[in-house]
């Protein structure tokens, strides 16, 4: 029997919405204010989401499990996996010296804190971002901020703001991809149109990034070098999106901007090294952990001999960055998730209306696993959506093609170039499993709150009322897209959540669907840096369990204004000339 939505249980929409709330008010409460551990606040906010969605909202209670379990499912694989398994990386890497050995060489470059983290957190990061996304360049760049010396508190903080600019067009375009699909709009348009509304950004994030740590004096010390770093990332980034589309936009942004930032600093030094990595302007109580406490410096210079060990410290990372950018190639995921499809009947290969062979569902590499009691069995109703809408419930397991699966193919054969031998590979990895294990439950935990929210129609609740905003809407609407990754860690999934709720609210205002589509998305990177799920990577990253309200609380600020900021963009894009000559797809 199909339950259809219901948005307002309480014939009142300002109670409705408040009952909505409830479980974000619990985790956020929980982190920020009761200093909860994360993983128990994200249990309590599930356990409030089901109550609330059974009782309030009218959801039958075995769909309303089985929709956490499809979170849940989802929140080991890709995400929980990827967590894992760089943390496995970052582990062997330091238990050989290696990464102390390839902190020096980054060193190298610059022994000023300020450039370090530009490098790493924005550029580095970057990349990552563009090739995997999912959680993997807080990881990265985390675990190396705190290996370099900055406490735990910066190395995570700073990562997440950093982490933002390039999340639209992450894990090779992912969310944009999704975006035209459950939108209908052109995936080209919302990619143009994207690229004009981020770059901006990626201009101001870097600056941002700097003033953060170091403070306004410190920040206009280095102000070439942000520049640099800024622009050579947004001149690409926009022409990449609007003239060939979303996929290889970070790849190609970051690289560019490594290499002009890298080449810029061997002619260009500041006239005042900052060598701290404490925050500026905040009492840091963070601790950094005793093999940490001494941070390279850059006085040392590295002799011939001393080169092939540089090398070698680097060759992890470098095995790492070819997998990840393997394993997120569509090309490959087709190779092993698809197998050519058979007429049972004929035992030729069946063809699509074109002519072309059809492919199916790979049941080696990516079994299906069909949730049957909330698989098209939840419908969403206008407003919403435009007509009644069944959802899906299909969990394809890739286990092979996930990006974790090349995180960890990457890091037992780094291991084993280092020396390590299989049992030592293995203890490694289970002592791993045992460090990670509350970081693991916290993110299942979450995925089944967003995915709950999701089919029981609480998001939709809350997003009826942003949509009630009329002329404000732009802002809102963009605020609409934070909540939205705040609330499931995944631009995609935001995308997913209000993508068709952005593009019927936009033409019932006469407001360029296209453009507000693409705000759900740019608005939305925003919220990456205060969602539970990221959150949980970054302390995991620097090894600062259980203070994921500082981090939060830390974060906030900057998460909520550069929202407001994006808002304020695309406020301008739908009202004001120049800006609105920017859109793309017409009103």
């Amino acid at each position: 029997m199909v339950w259809q939505q219901v948005y307002d249980p309480f014939g009142n929409p300002v109670i409705s919405t408040l009952m909505a709330a409830v479980p974000v008010v619990v985790m956020l409460a929980s982190l920020a204010f009761f200093h909860i551990k994360a993983h128990m606040a994200a249990l309590l906010a599930l356990a409030s989401a089901l109550l609330i969605a059974i009782l309030a909202f009218g959801m039958p209670a075995n769909m309303a499990g089985s929709a956490a379990l499809f979170g849940a499912a989802n929140g080991l694989l890709p995400i929980g996996w990827i967590v894992l398994n760089i943390i496995f990386l970052h582990r062997l890497t330091t238990e050989n010296g290696s990464f102390k050995v390839l902190q020096d060489s980054l060193a190298r470059i610059t022994d000023d804190r300020r450039l370090q983290l530009l490098l790493i957190a924005f550029c580095f990061g970057a990349f990552f971002e563009g090739a995997a996304g999912f959680g993997t360049p807080v990881a990265v760049t985390g675990a190396i901020l705190i290996g370099l010396g900055f406490s735990p508190l910066a190395a995570s903080g700073l990562a997440l703001i950093a982490n933002t600019a390039p999340v639209a067009f992450g894990a090779l375009g992912t969310p944009i991809i999704t975006l035209a699909k459950v939108t209908g709009l052109d995936e080209m348009e919302l990619s143009m149109m994207v690229g004009r509304q981020l770059p901006f950004f990626s201009v101001l994030v870097p600056f941002w990034l700097i003033w953060a740590f170091a403070g306004w004096r410190k920040m206009l010390e280095i102000w070439p070098a942000i520049l640099v770093a800024g622009v050579s990332f947004a001149v690409p980034q926009f022409l990449v999106s609007n003239y060939h589309g979303p996929m290889l936009v970070d790849v190609i942004a970051a690289l560019i901007s490594m290499a002009c930032l890298t080449g810029f600093l061997r002619v260009w030094k500041p006239a005042t090294v900052h060598t701290s990595a404490a925050l500026t302007g905040r009492v840091d109580t963070s601790k950094i952990d005793a093999e940490h406490e001494q941070a390279p410096t850059a006085s040392a210079t590295f002799s011939n001999e001393a080169k092939p060990a540089v090398m070698r410290a680097w060759m992890p990372w470098i095995i790492l960055t070819v997998f990840v950018f393997a394993w997120g190639t569509q090309s490959f995921k087709n190779l092993f998730d698809t197998r050519p499809a058979i007429d049972p009947a004929t035992s030729s290969a069946k063809l699509d209306p074109q002519g072309k062979p059809m492919r199916e569902a790979n049941p080696i590499f990516a079994p299906i696993v069909t949730f049957t009691t909330l698989h098209q069995q939840v419908e969403k109703v206008p407003p919403v959506v435009p007509a009644p809408k069944t959802e899906d419930a299909i969990y394809k397991f890739t286990w092979f093609t996930a990006t974790g699966s090349g995180i960890l193919l990457s890091a037992i054969l780094g291991g084993l170039l280092m020396g390590y031998s299989i049992p030592q590979l293995v203890h490694q990895y289970l002592r791993t499993l045992w460090v990670v294990r509350y970081s693991l439950i916290t993110i299942v935990a979450m995925l089944a709150l967003g995915y709950l929210t999701r089919y029981s129609g609480l998001d939709a609740t809350m997003g009826l009322a942003f949509a009630a905003t009329g002329i404000f809407y732009p802002m809102f609407g963009t605020l609409l897209g934070w909540l939205g990754v705040a609330l499931t860690g995944s631009d995609t999934a935001s995308n997913v959540l209000f993508g068709g709720l952005q593009r019927v609210t936009a033409e019932q205002l006469g407001i360029s669907p296209v453009l507000m589509a693409a705000a759900n998305s740019s608005g939305g990177v925003m919220g990456k840096m205060v969602d539970a799920q990221s959150i949980v990577v970054a302390s995991t990253a620097t090894r600062w369990y259980g203070h994921e309200g500082e981090i939060l609380r830390y974060v906030f600020f900057h998460s909520i204004v550069l929202a407001i900021l994006v808002g304020g963009l695309v406020t301008l894009q739908a009202y004001v000339a120049p800006f609105s000559h920017m859109v793309v797809g017409g009103h």
